[in-house]
């Protein structure tokens, strides 16, 4: 069965309680984690505005025992959580632009795609995963809601600024055709009626077209226990047990999937209509892997107590630095970080501002919900506080090296999965 429907009015500010499990309906649904009361993490107040009422929402965390699907019990209207002023391009970090070249030549050559083949990207962006499409000669065309958008226009990468549904994919059919391939990278687990988007992309697909779906996998959050990746934009955490189950009430099939490094552990997936591709080993390999009843539920207790212990000992350790008297500052701003500040309690006594690399939309603003200012990263390598945090921490590999080559001559603090202090030669 198919979850009912809930009707919202978009843009009152509306929040709609899960009641059920969003892909199979299932009730009712066991409490895993509650991060408590968090503002939207892309409302980013300007730095010297007036002090204003801001929303806060519920941030828990619900398991389907039928399917498997681990989702978040609240979901809040998509024009709070992507403003027009979204803040957030994906193009800025290196991890990312390297996954997105990697899945555009993957799937090309796995599905041969030709010159004429028409690429649709939902949630687009900044079209820098197009932008991989478009070099190689294939038609591209974005969907996304955000003003961020208008960047891909710019650099000629066709972008509808809508926000993707049944009326946009017919639409889009009938200007330009089906599509070879659709994908959905970091967003297929954020948008709300999930069973209506299936239905949507399935519109789009010519008979023999392709699905990609990329998202954060929930055995990777839950083994490098990313509790900060648990904000109200990311409303499922899949499994590919219960990614499949979605997938195949629309008549697609999984013939493919593999983990992929960005967003600290995410999972890629490519599903067809029944029969149209070879299902390779790799499908069922993963699904082998997955613990399913009693024991996923076992694993997630065991991530509930581990939450609870990293937030105490991120803690200690910052009181330790700060009754020393050092000045502590932050390494990126991701949209993880707000999750990881509110729920710690870190607020500018503790943290006294974040960097950014110049031309990031955040600087300029605070920290969701606190008044931790987001500044140019050169402020980092001409003050050199005594300790810096880096909230990017799943490419602390990546950051690190770089600001110890700037300049930085202070020590780096890698919050998650255990707290360190962490050795970076430049």
């Amino acid at each position: 069965m198919r979850p009912s429907k809930v009707a919202r009015a978009s843009g009152t500010g509306a929040s709609v309680p899960v009641e059920c499990c969003q892909v199979c309906g299932h009730a009712p649904l066991d409490d895993v984690l509650s991060l408590g009361y968090m503002p939207p993490v892309n409302q980013m107040v300007r730095i010297g505005a007036v002090p204003r009422q801001q929303p806060w929402f519920p941030t828990n965390l619900l398991h389907c025992r039928n399917c498997e699907l681990v989702q978040l019990g609240l979901a809040v209207d998509p024009v709070i959580i992507f403003p027009p002023d979204y803040p957030y391009t994906s193009g800025t970090t290196k991890l990312l632009r390297d996954n997105f070249a990697d899945l555009a030549r993957e799937a090309a050559a796995m599905l041969g795609l030709g010159k004429d083949d028409l690429v649709v990207d939902i949630g687009s962006n900044d079209g820098t995963l197009l932008s991989n499409f478009k070099d190689a000669g294939h038609r591209a065309l974005g969907i996304e809601p955000t003003d961020v958008g208008a960047i891909a226009n710019q650099r000629g990468i066709p972008t509808l600024k809508r926000y993707f549904g049944p009326e946009v994919a017919r639409e889009v059919k009938r200007a330009h055709g089906p599509a070879a391939l659709v994908t959905a990278a970091n967003c297929f687990a954020h948008i709300e009626d999930v069973h209506a988007i299936v239905d949507a992309i399935g519109e789009m697909l010519r008979p023999d077209g392709v699905f990609i779906s990329e998202s954060h996998y929930l055995m990777g959050l839950l083994d490098t226990l990313q509790y900060d990746t648990i904000y109200h934009e990311h409303l499922r955490y899949y499994s590919l047990a219960s990614l499949k189950h979605l997938l195949e009430m629309h008549g697609l099939e999984v013939f493919h999937a593999r983990p992929i490094p960005s967003h600290g552990g995410s999972i890629r997936v490519y599903a067809a209509r029944h029969g149209t591709h070879a299902v390779q080993h790799s499908v069922g390999d993963m699904l082998a892997a997955e613990p399913r009843g009693a024991a996923m539920a076992e694993r997630l207790a065991s991530f509930r107590h581990d939450v609870v212990l990293s937030k105490l000992r991120l803690l200690a350790m910052l009181r330790d630095f700060k009754e020393k008297g050092a000045r502590i500052a932050g390494i990126s701003a991701p949209s993880r970080a707000s999750t990881l500040v509110n729920y710690v309690g870190l607020d500018e006594a503790i943290i006294d501002y974040v960097c950014e690399i110049p031309g990031s939309l955040k600087i300029g603003r605070y920290m969701p919900g606190t008044r931790i200012p987001v500044v140019d990263e050169a402020r980092l390598y001409s003050d050199q506080p005594d300790y810096a945090v880096i909230f990017s921490w799943h490419i602390a590999d990546e950051l690190a090296p770089k600001v110890k080559a700037k300049g930085f001559r202070g020590q780096i603090i890698t919050p998650l999965p255990v707290p360190r202090v962490v050795q970076a030669a430049p």
